[in-house]
């Protein structure tokens, strides 16, 4: 199985005949996505082709759901456009809506998320790589070559993290792989994966990637200690980054004792956590649950 997005997602393309749309378009069609239409007002009524496929635009995201019943949108739309396209998007009674978008203001992050929360709209990011269950579909930016479909379920603040475990444990695979971003204000957390994962039956182990700044880890932990059955493995980005320094993304930064990695750490640990030093040995910490389960 997979969570949020399978073989049997419709998904459209907010910002479909931009450059970034255009390209992530093409390759998320090559994955197999069902990518049945692109949304721009100023396009309306034309169609792009993507190797053997011509891909309608509409003008809304109400009269793309209309027309093709799309349960899942990408965006592709500058920061400072992307809060009235996710409010659209909520509006017109989207299921999942992928925010791909980097450097939104963290107020419009704050008020779209909310916003779509009261629409029954799950959020995917915003800036983040998207999610992908390998072998059905892919809506986002991540390659979809690096692995194949299998037993592990992957939730991710980060999205570099996120393809070298994927490509660390491909010979495995996985259920699905989500990005949930990395910016102060995210709509999809690690407990929200982590529910879903443990609620699917072929999921059989999570790895769970953070990184310094806020608390979302030791919320995680702590969810992981009441509700998780399954394994989990964690890695923890930024033992080393000095404290009031931004490091890549938004969210990640360390305010005196808060939001450390070793803190984090310590936090997933004592949950029965293992937590590896580096990308390459969580990945041996995930082969050696799966091989002791076998």
């Amino acid at each position: 199985m997979a969570i949020y997005l399978t073989k049997e997602s419709k998904v459209l393309v907010q910002g479909m005949t931009g450059g970034e749309g255009m390209k992530h378009t093409r390759r998320m069609l090559a994955a197999g996505t069902d990518v049945v239409g692109g949304v721009n007002p100023r396009k309306a009524g034309q169609t792009v082709d993507f190797d053997d496929r011509a891909v309608p635009v509409y003008g809304s995201v109400r009269e793309g759901i209309e027309a093709t019943g799309a349960d899942v949108t990408v965006v592709f739309v500058p920061p400072a456009f992307t809060k009235a396209a996710v409010v659209e998007a909520a509006d017109a009674g989207i299921g999942l809506a992928v925010v791909i978008t980097e450097g939104i203001p963290v107020h419009d992050s704050v008020a779209f998320t909310a916003y779509a929360t009261t629409k029954g709209t799950r959020i995917i990011g915003p800036n983040c790589p998207g999610l992908i269950t390998p072998g059905q579909s892919n809506a986002g930016i991540i390659p979809a070559d690096i692995t194949k479909s299998g037993r592990i379920g992957l939730v991710s603040k980060s999205g570099t993290l996120t393809y070298q475990l994927m490509y660390e444990l491909r010979d495995i695979g996985f259920s699905t792989c989500v990005g949930i971003g990395g910016d102060p204000v995210v709509g999809t957390t690690h407990i929200d994966c982590l529910a879903a994962f443990e609620a699917d039956p072929e999921t059989e182990v999570v790895v769970l990637i953070g990184e310094i700044g806020g608390d979302a880890e030791e919320r995680a932990a702590a969810y992981i200690r009441d509700h998780v059955t399954k394994p989990v493995i964690g890695y923890i980005a930024g033992f080393t980054a000095p404290e009031g320094k931004t490091m890549g993304h938004a969210g990640a930064i360390v305010s005196g004792s808060s939001g450390t990695a070793q803190a984090k750490k310590e936090a997933l640990e004592s949950a029965g956590v293992r937590v590896g030093g580096t990308p390459t040995e969580t990945a041996q910490l995930v082969l050696g649950v799966l091989a002791a389960e076998a």
